[in-house]
């Protein structure tokens, strides 16, 4: 026999946004159940105390929070670097595209901290480089077919313990913050100390302001 906890579970699963406003702890959940029981009652066959919904709800909200605490033991540390004017083009993938790709590190000046990130999927090869060099890419990869550009964007670098590869929600948790921001983000690339956002110029202020609030709230644990 279903529950009332499965079902309310179920709704709130199917609507990511409750899912995040339960994790911030910015929703009534006597409104949230409220607003819930009619639907709960038609699943159910019966009349429903919102006292009993509103129970389940808090159950609900503390096992997600609980699922995103972050290990005493990992530093997230109070670095935050960000890199501005770099594009984002996607080709797609072929051999002659992946030996062409050497031309383009021979542009980068690393000493510089000039960025290229190169990210290989099975059929499409994206590569994240300073704007400046767009007109020279394009002409390397001339003869390949290029499925989109995106120009005017950032990178945000959050620096993380080596502890981070072996540690489950940390990605969850920076995303999350990006999603409550109503940030897209184009490519997420990651090392084993550093996790990096590629996002739009114009998200970039909201978009470290709402990491520094991450890196304060986790600062010492």
């Amino acid at each position: 026999m279903v529950t009332i906890s499965q079902i309310t579970k179920k709704i709130i699963e199917s609507r990511p946004t409750l899912q995040e406003a339960l994790i911030e702890d910015v929703i009534s959940f006597a409104n949230l159940a409220e607003k819930l029981q009619p639907r709960i009652e038609k699943e159910i066959g019966h009349k429903v105390k919102a006292s009993a919904i509103n129970m389940s709800i808090r159950r609900y909200a503390e096992t997600l929070r609980k699922k995103i605490i972050i290990p005493k033991t990992l530093k997230l540390t109070s670095e935050l670097i960000m890199k501005t004017n770099l594009c984002d083009v996607t080709i797609t993938k072929s051999p002659s595209a992946l030996d062409e790709i050497k031309e383009l590190h021979k542009l980068v000046d690393y000493k510089k901290g000039e960025t290229l990130n190169v990210i290989q999927g099975n059929y499409e090869i994206t590569i994240v480089v300073s704007q400046k060099y767009l007109n020279e890419l394009k002409n390397i990869f001339r003869k390949e077919k290029t499925l989109n550009i995106e120009k005017n964007l950032v990178s945000l670098t959050l620096t993380l313990d080596k502890d981070f590869i072996y540690t489950p929600g940390i990605l969850a948790l920076a995303t999350r913050k990006l999603s409550w921001e109503n940030i897209n983000v184009f490519e997420n690339i990651s090392t084993m100390t550093e996790l990096i956002f590629i996002i739009a110029e114009k998200d970039a202020v909201r978009a470290y302001n709402a990491f520094q609030e991450m890196l304060s709230e986790h600062k010492g644990k």
